[in-house]
C-alpha cells in the first residue's frame, strides 16, 4: 500500500471556495489501476490560514506513479485551479510506503 497526500495551506476565509473546487471536480480517479481510496481533509487553523491534506491510497508506488504520468492525471489537474488568494504558497507533496 502506497499513500500520497498533499499539504494545502488555504487563506481563512476561502475555505469554501476551495472545498467546493474539490466537491465539483471530476479527479478520473476511477479510471485508475491501483487507485484505492481518496479523502479531503480539513485540520486546524490559525487567524491566517487552515490546513488542507488530500489524501490517496494506491495499491502501490508504481501505480500511484503510472497515475501522475497519465491522461487522467492531467484531466483532473486542468480544472484544478483555486481562485487567486486562496493558497498561501505551493502544495507540500508527501508520499509514504506502508510498512504495517
Amino acid at each position: 500500500m502506497y499513500v500520497a497526500m498533499n499539504r494545502f495551506r488555504i487563506r481563512v476565509g476561502r475555505e469554501a471556495d476551495f472545498e467546493k473546487i474539490w466537491q465539483e471536480r471530476e479527479s478520473y480517479l476511477d479510471e485508475v489501476p491501483g487507485f484505492v481510496e481518496f479523502h479531503l481533509l480539513r485540520g486546524p487553523g490559525n487567524e491566517e490560514q487552515t490546513l488542507y491534506i488530500s489524501h490517496s491510497k494506491w495499491e502501490s508506488q508504481g501505480a500511484f506513479d503510472a497515475w501522475r504520468h497519465s491522461e487522467a492525471f492531467s484531466k483532473a489537474h486542468a480544472s484544478a485551479r483555486s481562485p487567486e488568494g486562496t493558497l498561501l504558497g505551493h502544495p507540500e507533496v508527501e508520499t509514504f510506503e506502508v510498512v504495517l
